[in-house]
């Protein structure tokens, strides 16, 4: 999906986050993503389910089974999750994982750095560094905002947030913006 503007990328991160998204922009041309990765999604679900666990050790086992996701592939995620210190591991019968901080002290900001690195990488520079030219001269400005975007929605939404049910109320306006103007591009009516 394309989406056309700053607050688009944002909007749409805020109503699905839990949908592989992107948006490309070919400057010079490269293409320069912003991408909710499959990897990043299982991550952030996994996550919730420690979180509702409410400190007690839950088995990879059934996570992936709860969220539909490959056991193999949930424990790839675990190791970075364990590397970011975002979750801790016992062995044992009595084991499983749980997490390292309780879950209002864990953003999803947090999560996605631990599996994918830096928000809205673009092509492996510092957006402080990146300069261009001519009419494309104030992009670095606009990959900064998109990266402000994220930050505020990311770095805002706790995992206590997400299991609550109750996410903060910016982002949930956000959201709101997002599901209206997605109505009113594909003529869906209520």
């Amino acid at each position: 999906m394309h989406v056309d503007s700053v607050g688009g990328v944002l909007t749409h991160l805020a109503a699905e986050p839990w949908r592989a998204t992107s948006v490309a922009h070919r400057p010079a041309g490269r293409v320069v993503s912003v991408r909710i990765s499959e990897r990043v999604d299982n991550a952030v679900r996994a996550m919730a389910e420690l979180a509702a666990a409410e400190g007690s050790h839950a088995k990879a086992e059934a996570i992936a089974t709860s969220q539909g996701i490959s056991l193999k592939f949930l424990l790839d995620i675990f190791r970075d999750l364990k590397r970011g210190e975002l979750v801790r591991s016992k062995r044992g019968p009595d084991g499983g994982f749980t997490l390292s901080r309780p879950p209002e002290e864990i953003s999803l900001a947090d999560i996605f750095r631990a599996v994918d690195g830096p928000l809205a990488d673009v092509h492996d520079e510092s957006l402080r560094d990146l300069h261009y030219g001519g009419p494309a001269a104030g992009l670095p400005e606009v990959w900064m905002a998109v990266r402000g975007s994220l930050r505020r929605v990311l770095e805002t939404v706790t995992l206590a947030d997400l299991v609550g049910g109750a996410l903060p109320s910016d982002v949930a306006v956000l959201a709101e913006e997002y599901r209206r103007s997605t109505e009113e591009r594909h003529g869906i009516r209520h």
